[in-house]
């Protein structure tokens, strides 16, 4: 098997390359990304004795760049993205442009190589909800440019369904340690200004909002299963730990003795409101997820207090 994985210096595909032998019959992967997260070190003593790695710097807006894959692909997990919801609002055509554009050429190259997709969404499309929602739901409420976007290219699926095969997976919040992890999710916020003594910014109400938050083992554990079961049936599926509220998360935080600072903030991605989602769907195929958060906060706590 031979693969593709766009944007594998993040926070997932840092640790999706720690576990390629996991999947069956993989010979070579090919590994694309701008480097804009400077995580390159991901890359350091990266080997594998059985499957062959090749590195392409660059950015897939350039659809030239895709022209230097002369293999036959059988699949692309496709992670490449600028993934900051909070900043999306900041640099709102800049997100525009770079993440649906790359997600149209990494389509289009599906197309062209006959290859299966894995699609990465996120639960952020729900928005608003007054009430439990599934894969069903057909009153999306997605409140950031990031999020708008993510259900631009759901949309851009099932318009070339017929074309191509792929699963499209509704992520929720990650959290946990990897080797290109980042510090703008909830989570990963929340650790980083616990240990640095600094006021993590809560909206006025939010304290009390639920939202969907995924570990990253059990993230990188349907990526496996996916491609293992051979399931691109062009349908959607939400994937997500748990539901927790801000206030469940600080209470894991202090459970492991740490104190914690609030300030009351007006960032528009913190003033959602709250929303569950349901993961039965995943579910009917047996996945056992972790169904709780409270190991990989506190492995974020351990890696980072010896920074203060």
């Amino acid at each position: 098997m031979k693969m593709l994985i766009t944007g594998p210096l993040g926070h997932i595909g840092s640790e999706l390359l720690n576990n390629l032998n996991k999947f069956k019959k993989l010979k070579k992967v090919y590994l694309i990304d701008n480097a804009r997260s400077n995580n390159l070190n991901v890359l350091f003593k990266l080997k594998y004795k059985n499957i062959k790695i090749k590195f392409i710097y660059g950015n897939l807006v350039n659809k030239k760049i895709l022209s230097q894959i002369n293999d036959n692909i059988d699949v692309v997990i496709h992670l490449a993205s600028i993934s900051n919801a909070e900043e999306s609002f900041k640099i709102r055509k800049l997100i525009y442009y770079n993440n649906f554009e790359i997600f149209k050429n990494i389509v289009n190259f599906c197309i062209k190589k006959k290859t299966k997709l894995i699609h990465l969404s996120s639960t952020s499309v729900y928005g608003k909800q007054d009430s439990m929602v599934d894969e069903n739901c057909k009153s999306l409420k997605p409140q950031s440019p990031y999020a708008h976007i993510k259900l631009l290219e759901e949309k851009y699926l099932k318009k070339n369904k017929n074309k191509l095969n792929f699963v499209s997976l509704r992520l929720g919040t990650i959290a946990g340690v990897s080797k290109g992890m980042r510090f703008h999710t909830a989570v990963n916020k929340f650790c980083l200004n616990t240990i640095l003594k600094v006021e993590i910014p809560i909206w006025n109400n939010a304290i009390d909002q639920y939202r969907p938050y995924l570990s990253l083992s059990d993230a990188v554990k349907v990526i496996h299963f996916i491609v293992k079961k051979n399931l691109f049936n062009k349908q959607t599926y939400n994937i997500l730990t748990g539901n927790y509220t801000v206030r469940q998360i600080l209470n894991i935080i202090r459970k492991n003795n740490f104190k914690i600072k609030i300030r009351k903030t007006k960032s528009p991605i913190l003033n959602q409101n709250s929303y569950q989602v349901s993961r039965k769907k995943i579910e009917k195929f047996k996945i056992k997820f972790s169904n709780n958060l409270d190991k990989d906060i506190k492995n974020t706590l351990n890696l980072l207090k010896g920074i203060y």
